[in-house]
Order: structure tokens, then C-alpha cells, then sequence
């Protein structure tokens, strides 16, 4: 009897553990035992800098503002930046990482601005009629029911 307490005690403890075992382990939480060796991703992302831009190299310039047209290129960019953030143990994004790719997009991407829009109302008409309509019929849906309301007679 006694052992079984001993037990219960020690559940609590038990399930504390395993649940912060298992937490761990699905996050995929790990701890960085190493220090960012900042000098080392700096030396090596300029390599994925270079192979980014001999892939570009086969995209005509009037088509880099087009991401369809380079987006795998693009994608083996990031994935190399990344892997290199992680090979120096760094964390990736970090300011380090974005500062480099930002220089990659002013290199590239620096023509590639968005025109605004020039957003202008409809002509009076139209105004119009998309206005009068929803009111009138919000109207006659209301005169409808009131009309059906006090008719007691067709409901039964």
C-alpha cells in the first residue's frame, strides 16, 4: 500500500518530465551550443551572392521584375543563405543575413518599383444606380414585411 502512494507522489514528477521531453522533442526545439560565428557567414554568403548572379545572368534584365521568371533561382538564393546562417551556427533571418540579401535586391531589384494605382469614382450614373438600388430594395423588403405583418389572415 504504501509503495502505491509512493507512486502517486511521484507521477506528477513523472508526467512533468515527460511532457516537457516530448514538447521538446515536437517543436524541434533545440539549444544553440555554439556562439554565431559572424565572420565566417560573412565570408561565405558572398558565394551564394555569386551563384545568384550567374543564374540571373540567364534571365533577361527587362524580366527581373518578373519573380515568375526567376523564382527558383531565387528560392536556391534563400535556401543558401540559410544554410550557410546555420553552418556558422547562426540564426537565420538575422540582421547580419538581411543586410547581405537587401544589397542582392538593390542590386537586381532597385528598377523594380510598384506604379500606384490611380483610383477614380465611377461616373455619376453608375454612382448612382450601385447607391438607389440596395436602398430600394431594402425599402420594399421592409414594406413586404410590415405588409405581410398586419395580414394575418393569409399566414394561417
Amino acid at each position: 500500500m504504501e509503495a502505491q502512494g509512493s507512486r502517486r507522489r511521484h507521477l506528477p514528477v513523472l508526467l512533468l518530465w515527460v511532457n516537457g521531453l516530448m514538447t521538446l522533442g515536437f517543436s524541434g526545439a533545440r539549444q544553440q551550443s555554439e556562439l554565431c560565428n559572424e565572420s565566417l557567414m560573412l565570408e561565405k554568403l558572398p558565394a551564394c551572392g555569386k551563384s545568384f548572379e550567374e543564374m540571373m545572368k540567364k534571365v533577361d534584365s527587362k524580366k527581373w521584375c518578373n519573380l515568375t521568371e526567376f523564382i527558383m533561382y531565387y528560392d536556391n538564393f534563400t535556401q543558401c543563405t540559410e544554410r550557410e546562417a546555420n553552418n556558422a551556427s547562426c540564426f537565420w533571418p538575422n540582421p547580419l543575413a538581411e543586410g547581405f540579401i537587401t544589397g542582392i535586391h538593390k542590386q537586381f531589384f532597385s528598377n523594380c518599383t510598384s506604379e500606384k494605382v490611380h483610383w477614380e469614382d465611377p461616373p455619376d450614373e453608375i454612382l448612382i444606380t450601385l447607391i438607389l438600388v440596395p436602398v430600394l430594395l431594402t425599402c420594399a423588403m421592409i414594406t413586404l414585411v410590415v405588409w405581410c405583418s398586419k395580414r394575418s389572415d393569409i399566414l394561417v
